[in-house]
């Protein structure tokens, strides 16, 4: 992803999991302005922590100045452990999470998934939240509306989801937001996995985070 890419290990409750950290340019960010967890999506339908929109959203957040995880889930890849329906998922992320932040204990936190991993992310923003820690912002590209039960998400959360998305209908995505009053940026034309689409995802995010 860029020169200052690591591949490292961490130990969760079903086994070790492999995740990968990309660090910031040293000279543009001699300190980093946060940190951000990227989440894969559905690990039986061939998610893993190297999927395209995963690492559009980690390279995206790297360029500008966060320090970026992501990790495989259990029983993807080198991670140890199986499937657990996004239960077992969560706890792995907050794990992830305490890992990082025996380094980084202050910098501001931004939670990003695509599909499923944005079912694990707005989990882990809710269990956050009230712990009483603070989360920066939530970024969830292809949200898991319809799929499973997404939790309420803060106001200030982006979305971004395809105009004609049919592994979750944009419609989905509406209802869940609805009550909440939560606008989405819709990508014309783009489907649940933005082929051809994936700048729109970075000029977005960027354009909305800064």
């Amino acid at each position: 992803m860029n020169l200052q890419t690591e591949n490292f290990f961490i130990s969760g409750d079903a086994g070790q999991l492999e995740c990968t950290l990309g660090r910031p340019d040293p000279e543009v960010f001699p300190v980093p302005l946060g940190l951000a967890l990227v989440a894969h999506p559905h690990p039986l339908f061939g998610g893993t922590k190297d999927n395209k929109v995963v690492q559009t959203l980690a390279r995206t957040f790297v360029s500008l100045g966060y320090v970026t995880a992501r990790m495989n889930f259990r029983g993807v890849g080198k991670s140890e452990g199986e499937h657990d329906a996004g239960l077992g998922e969560t706890s792995d992320m907050a794990t992830l999470l305490a890992h990082l932040r025996q380094d980084h204990p202050d910098l501001p936190l931004v939670l990003s998934g695509f599909s499923f991993g944005t079912f694990v992310q707005a989990r882990l923003y809710q269990q956050l939240i009230s712990e009483g820690k603070s989360v920066q912002r939530l970024v969830l590209v292809g949200a898991a509306a319809g799929k499973w039960a997404m939790p309420e998400i803060a106001s200030d959360a982006i979305l971004i989801h395809g105009e004609l998305d049919d592994t979750i209908p944009l419609q989905a995505v509406f209802d869940w937001l609805r009550p909440q009053e939560i606008p989405v940026v819709v990508v014309p034309g783009a489907g649940h996995f933005f082929h051809h689409r994936l700048l729109h995802i970075k000029n977005i995010v960027t354009n909305m985070l800064r």
